[in-house]
């Protein structure tokens, strides 16, 4: 059976994070966790000392082990694929590291149209590690739970490859956006390519859903997003149509920018902790699905904090449901921090299931 083959016949089994996503019932309520798949987990580290992130990334095997353990541990209802938003980079034959304890590092950052002009492309082939990586996940994920592709949206792969690396506030990116549009959007339509080439691999693979990370958006006015970011991300979501799929959208800080970041195509929005669900979808609009948003740090509370406000976001969605979101798919409204104790992620994770 074909990677396509045998993601249409998962689909087929009624996958609660897709039934949400769709607007249909689940049989429970989704879960799943931003970074669930990384240091909180002992299993990770024990990988990790051996391996570097990039290796770790272009290793089918070791994609698809780091990608299963927090399903096997958590029993949540959705697989993310095990990478990074500057993969695509690497392959495409840029020079980058990640660097402990810093994160991506460009060694030769983009500063004006030459830079631009002399950006790759990425070649289905140079990440057919992910593909391959792909099929060994769908052989082994349970049969209910979905696996979700990802990548960097075009505006946060742009703020790390002019900035060099990560950023506090982002003034070379606004200065290029401002003092230079044309080469910002020269830039922009280059890295949707990159993008829209990096899902179609993974969808072409068999991925049942698909998350876009603007992680850095919420530095934004909403009409720098709306002029400068925008039109590129719409963009990606576009190319990526053609294949029936849950398309997520998701960024932080980006309370004000939820309605343009909707309007973008996803059918799915994420949200941090910063804004109720119910909240979300006013700005947002009926008949798009939310995704989150419990606050990271309340799981380091103790256990009746978490009991408590796990309660509060699954209120909060059923709220938004009857506000008109199409669903409710549990989530942080970030990422699983580091020394997050895994035992109270499955407890919550049970806690959901049971509500």
């Amino acid at each position: 059976m074909s990677e396509t083959t045998r993601s249409r016949a998962r689909r087929a089994h009624d996958l609660p994070l897709v039934a949400a996503a769709r607007g249909a019932t689940p049989e429970r309520r989704p879960v799943w966790f931003m970074r669930q798949a990384g240091r909180s987990l002992p299993e990770y580290r024990a990988i990790r000392a051996d391996h570097g992130m990039l290796e770790s990334c272009f290793d089918p095997a070791l994609v698809c082990e780091i990608t299963m353990q927090p399903v096997r541990r958590h029993d949540v209802d959705a697989a993310i694929l095990f990478s990074d938003i500057v993969v695509p980079l690497k392959a495409a034959g840029i020079d980058l590291d990640i660097v402990a304890g810093t994160g991506p590092v460009i060694a030769d950052p983009v500063r004006d149209a030459a830079d631009v002009a002399a950006l790759p492309r990425l070649e289905e082939h140079s990440v057919g590690a992910i593909a391959h990586a792909i099929g060994l996940i769908l052989d082994e994920l349970p049969a209910k739970a979905a696996l979700i592709g990802f990548a960097g949206a075009p505006f946060t792969l742009a703020s790390y490859l002019i900035e060099g690396g990560p950023s506090r506030h982002y003034e070379r990116t606004k200065a290029l956006m401002h003092g230079d549009p044309d080469t910002w959007h020269a830039l922009m339509g280059r890295l949707a390519d990159i993008t829209i080439a990096f899902l179609r691999v993974q969808l072409d693979a068999g991925i049942d859903a698909l998350q876009l990370f603007d992680s850095w958006a919420g530095m934004l006015s909403l009409a720098d997003y709306q002029t400068y970011v925008a039109p590129h991300s719409a963009r990606v979501f576009a190319e990526v149509a053609d294949h029936d799929v849950p398309r997520i959208h998701f960024g932080v800080g980006t309370g004000e920018l939820l309605g343009a970041m909707a309007d973008a195509g996803a059918d799915v929005i994420g949200v941090d902790w910063r804004v109720p669900l119910h909240e979300a979808v006013r700005r947002v609009g009926p008949g798009k699905a939310v995704q989150g948003n419990l606050d990271p740090t309340l799981l380091f509370a103790g256990p009746d904090v978490v009991d408590r406000e796990v309660r509060r976001v699954v209120a909060d969605g059923d709220r938004a449901v009857r506000a008109g979101a199409a669903g409710h798919v549990f989530n942080l409204g970030h990422g699983v921090l580091p020394n997050t104790d895994p035992e109270v992620i499955t407890r919550a994770v049970e806690l959901i299931h049971s509500l």
